[in-house]
């Protein structure tokens, strides 16, 4: 069921409703907000033929940051679609058309076999093939206007999509995760991401509020789809990302500091998830976000040792 043209597609990647790109069609042509791995291309391409599209009926791909979830399959995508253009942050768009160093920063991570089987295959994007979005560039999707905004504070090469059309956001991670398997009758359960290597809290809460500015319907999340309510998670992210920062400095200097960021964020995550009522015991929520916990804490010690300096 879409909204708007708005198709939410799900990746695959890691797991089921875990990762998302989305597909908008206007007048038989088509957009397309991030894209997920090489893995996920066959997904996408079977997404159009679904709406009676075909590759050659994409004028724009989207990447709103060049983390590897969100971007890492553009080129083997872009291989596929003869007549689109990829969209990049001016920070970003160097590395789609050169991905050396992003592959070389992940695989010193993950190592080359995971690599493989997360990530697959990273492909060059032709540079004649990108559009640098910078602040407040518009692109036309069949007289749709898509309006790219600078973002910083989960990374400083992210953008968020405005789609006056639906009056909804395409967020990548500036506004959250939010699973639907934590929702409740209270609505969605929203977590902010401070995942590596770039997290800026005040430059991220300055985001939030300039997408609250254009009194958004939806937010339309990577991590996983469309969510509405949209001031109250804006309240919640906000409080979160002030008792993030404050349990990242009480952490800080300890000899085991990543065991006590982990363990203080599974505590903040566990006591907001029961007040909201999820509807997963202690055990289910931790398994939800046991990746994103990790990588919070990640971030959270990349923010501690930069701001000391």
């Amino acid at each position: 069921m879409s909204e708007h043209g708005i198709h939410t597609l799900d990746t695959a990647f890691q797991r089921d409703h875990f990762d998302a790109a989305y597909l908008i069609i206007e007048d038989g042509r088509a957009a397309f907000v991030d894209c997920g791995t090489s893995h996920a291309v066959p997904r996408m391409l079977a997404a159009l033929d679904e709406q009676g599209l075909s590759p050659a009926d994409v004028d724009w791909l989207l990447v709103t940051h060049v983390h590897l979830d969100h971007a890492g399959g553009a080129g083997a995508l872009m291989r596929e679609l003869p007549n689109a253009r990829l969209v990049a942050h001016p920070r970003g768009a160097p590395h789609m058309i050169d991905p050396a160093r992003l592959i070389a920063g992940a695989t010193a991570v993950y190592g080359e076999e995971e690599m493989a089987r997360s990530y697959g295959e990273i492909v060059p994007v032709p540079e004649s093939r990108v559009v640098v979005a910078d602040d407040g560039h518009a692109l036309s999707l069949a007289g749709r206007e898509l309006l790219c905004r600078d973002t910083p504070g989960h990374a400083r090469h992210h953008y968020c999509v405005w789609d006056a059309y639906s009056r909804s956001w395409f967020t990548g991670d500036t506004f959250g995760l939010s699973y639907r398997e934590l929702d409740s009758a209270q609505g969605a359960f929203v977590v902010p991401t401070s995942s590596p290597v770039q997290f800026e809290p005040e430059a991220l809460k300055a985001s939030i509020a300039r997408l609250l500015s254009y009194s958004p319907q939806a937010m339309y999340l990577t991590h996983y789809g469309r969510v509405d309510d949209v001031a109250k998670l804006a309240r919640d992210l906000v409080e979160q990302i002030d008792a993030m920062v404050a349990l990242a400095r009480s952490c800080d200097g300890l000899p085991d500091r990543h065991r006590c960021l982990v363990a203080a964020l599974s505590a903040l995550y566990m006591e907001r998830a029961q007040a909201h009522g999820c509807p997963l015991d202690e055990d289910g929520v931790r398994r939800v976000l046991e990746m994103d916990i990790e990588l919070n804490a990640q971030g959270l010690a990349c923010w501690l040792d930069r701001d000391s300096r």
